[in-house]
């Protein structure tokens, strides 16, 4: 399937918003690919894909999860959200033909970030954070940071992340925290 192909087929089963937030995070994530060297295709598919599970919802996010063998636990079984990453990559390989790991690997973690994030993964995630469309206090910066340090720029993103999750009081999933703490003890002085 081509990107082209992609493209039509997600603005069949995305809203309008959601649709125009992908592209976003594609243009985004393949102008990050760019200065760091990832492959532009890799994050292009990665980008427009990362939310083609975002828009389903309640107990088709947890049957999709059985079909799949997708865990679902104490955590995401309360924020089902947390799930659109990996449903969204089982759908990625099995509606869209992506069979690239990395790419799928990619749209999996997302939402939560992991432990030794791989480029592709680093450039999703703060694609996704700092996509044109994002209007939030304090996006400027860390987009402007994005595109001189993308560690750094990660690590703000979760910090702010957390806080937000901490203002809500909500559970942090483990993956935030791997994350984080992974690339400040990998990359910061």
């Amino acid at each position: 399937m081509t990107i082209d192909d992609m493209k039509r087929k997600l603005e069949g089963v995305l809203s309008s918003k959601r649709f125009m937030h992908s592209l976003g995070v594609m243009d985004t994530a393949v102008s990050l690919a760019k200065i760091y060297g990832e492959d532009v295709e890799r994050a292009s598919i990665a980008g427009l894909l990362h939310d083609c599970a975002r828009e389903i919802k309640g107990q088709a996010v947890f049957e999709l999860c059985e079909e799949y063998n997708i865990n679902v636990d104490y955590i995401t079984l309360t924020q089902p959200e947390l799930l659109h990453g990996p449903i969204g990559a089982v759908l990625a390989s099995k509606e869209y033909g992506v069979e690239d790991k990395g790419i799928l690997g990619a749209i999996e973690c997302h939402t939560t970030g992991k432990e030794n994030m791989a480029l592709l993964d680093k450039i999703i995630f703060i694609s996704d954070y700092i996509e044109p469309g994002r209007k939030f206090p304090g996006v400027d910066e860390v987009r402007e940071l994005a595109y001189r340090d993308l560690d750094r720029s990660i690590v703000i993103s979760l910090d702010n992340t957390i806080r937000y999750i901490l203002d809500k009081g909500v559970l942090i999933h483990p993956d935030t925290i791997l994350a984080r703490n992974f690339i400040i003890k990998e990359t910061m002085p």
